[in-house]
This record gives structure tokens, sequence and C-alpha cells, in this order.
């Protein structure tokens, strides 16, 4: 069911992004585990077209806010008014699925602070009073590469909560002359948003042997020791390649997951995660190689 619906998606979505099926992919993978997005490459390569479509294929709302650095934080969770001697809350562009993060690197480090508690907790706080966000819920946010005009670094403890950190990269050649020559359009709904709950449920219900966890463990407790690397992905690293990895399982069309979905799951999911002192994506690759993976039989 899982690995259908997602052949279904990357189709659609094929028809506005033609030729990234592995990081529409991904972006699948990451919102079944029930996590948010991180989008980072320069600008016109698609990243914004990407989750607008994503969003149409999954049949969920799309919320979205243009970050400046004068977004406040009531411009993003909604703020309270007075109504007949009353406060009322009017909900912020977050009270939605999938809620677009435009150029998040743009806002102020106040201002990116308030998606903290929405994407750990599904709700927002305004006034002392919480709200929960619908279900299910996602975001993704985008961000030019750092050193462009008015960009700010995104605080690690947000960077934190991203799933993933994907590039799109630009497009082929083929690719690139089909969208100038006849465009893309004819984008059709692919599941529903209930449905999609419930491939959440049983993607996080996935079976994963007690030697494949540790062999999770194993990886992150290596970011911790490496000479390479100043500072290692966090528990909540762990748990999130975990998730990510039972969802890159159903994917693949199995209800168990193998070493090599671990593996996966942790070279899209931790370099974003991790401090290194060169390129953390090649940090990761030694890693992978370095510790052994389970065999089976091994239990």
């Amino acid at each position: 069911m899982i690995e259908a619906m997602a052949r279904q998606v990357t189709e659609q979505v094929g028809k506005v992004i033609a030729g990234k099926e592995q990081t529409v992919l991904w972006c699948l993978a990451a919102i079944l585990s029930r996590g948010h997005i991180l989008l980072e490459d320069i600008p016109g390569v698609g990243k914004t077209s990407l989750a607008a479509a994503l969003a149409e294929a999954l049949g969920l709302t799309l919320g979205r806010v243009q970050f400046t650095s004068d977004v406040m934080p009531a411009d993003v969770v909604g703020y309270c008014m007075p109504r007949d001697g009353e406060m009322h809350y009017r909900p912020g562009p977050v009270m939605c699925n999938l809620f677009l993060a435009d150029e998040l690197n743009r806002a102020t480090s106040r201002t990116q602070s308030a998606l903290l508690e929405a994407m750990e907790e599904n709700q927002v706080t305004v006034d002392g009073v919480c709200h929960k966000l619908p279900r299910p819920f996602a975001v993704i946010a985008t961000q030019n590469p750092l050193g462009g005009a008015g960009t700010h670094p995104l605080p690690d403890n947000l960077l934190d909560r991203f799933s993933v950190r994907l590039r799109i990269g630009y497009p082929e050649k083929k690719e690139e002359v089909k969208m100038l020559l006849q465009g893309f359009d004819g984008l059709q709904q692919a599941v529903s948003a209930q449905a999609l709950i419930e491939m959440q449920d049983a993607a996080a219900a996935t079976y994963i042997r007690e030697t494949v966890t540790e062999y999770a463990v194993r990886l992150m407790t290596a970011t911790r020791r490496s000479l390479f690397i100043t500072r290692g992905g966090s528990p909540r690293a762990t748990l999130s390649v975990v998730a990510l990895a039972k969802a890159w399982a159903r994917m693949q069309g199995r209800d168990f997951v193998i070493p090599e979905d671990v593996q996966a799951a942790f070279l899209r999911g931790v370099s974003h995660r991790i401090l290194a002192k060169g390129n953390g994506d090649a940090c990761l690759g030694r890693i992978v190689k370095w510790v052994r993976p389970p065999k089976y039989g091994d239990d």
C-alpha cells in the first residue's frame, strides 16, 4: 500500500519537478515518519514548487510564510484579539497540514524559534493557551545557501528538529528542455490526508530487530567519537533516523527494517545535525564504512 502510494505521489510531483525522484521519495519518507524537511539550495531550482506539489498530491492543506527580517512570531502562529468582551484566537498560517517556511534563514532568531513548539509537539501556545495543530502536520522549510544577503544561520536546536536536509540541484538537460517546451500540468491528488495518517501509523509500527536498533545507536555513537566531528548527533537524531528507516522500509515494500534502511536514513538525516571539521557528508560516509552492520542470525 505505502509502496504503491509512493510511486503515485512521485509520478504526480514529477509533473512539476521532473527528474528528482529520489528527492521526492525522501521528502515523502520524512512525512511518513512524522518528521520535517529542510530544502537547501540556490534560488530558482524549484524548492517552493516541490512543497506545493507535495501538498496537492497528498491532499494536504498548505500554509505558507515568505520569511523576511520583519516577520514576527505572531505572523506564523497567530494571535489573540478582543471580541465581545473576550479574547479570541486568530490562527496563523501554521494551522495547516503542510507548512511551507519559505527562506526561513531570512527570519530573525526570535521568529525562527516560533516554529520549535509546532515541530516538536504539534501545537502552538498563544497568550498561555495551547492550540493543537491539524493532523497530519509537517514543515517544509527552504533556505538559501548561507552567505547570501540577509541570511541568518538556523540555530542548532531548530536544525535538530528536521528529519532530512535535501538539495534539489539543477535539472538534467532533457528535463529543462521539457520544462521550456511544454511545461508541467495535470497534477492530481494521489492520496487523502486520512489515508496518510493511517500510513504514518503503519510506518511507526514497522518491525525492527534489536540488533538493527543497536546498529543505529552504534552509527550515532560513532559521530560523537569521530576525530573529524566536533559535535555528534543527539539522541533525538537517533530516534529520527530509526523512524525514517522504518518509513523507508515500508516504501520499499517491506514491513521490517534492514541495516541498509538505517544506512540510507543515517546518510540523509544526520549531516545537518553534526558539526564536522570538514565535509559532513564525507564523514558520515566513512562512519558507514567503519561500523559493521549486523548480519542475519546475529540476534
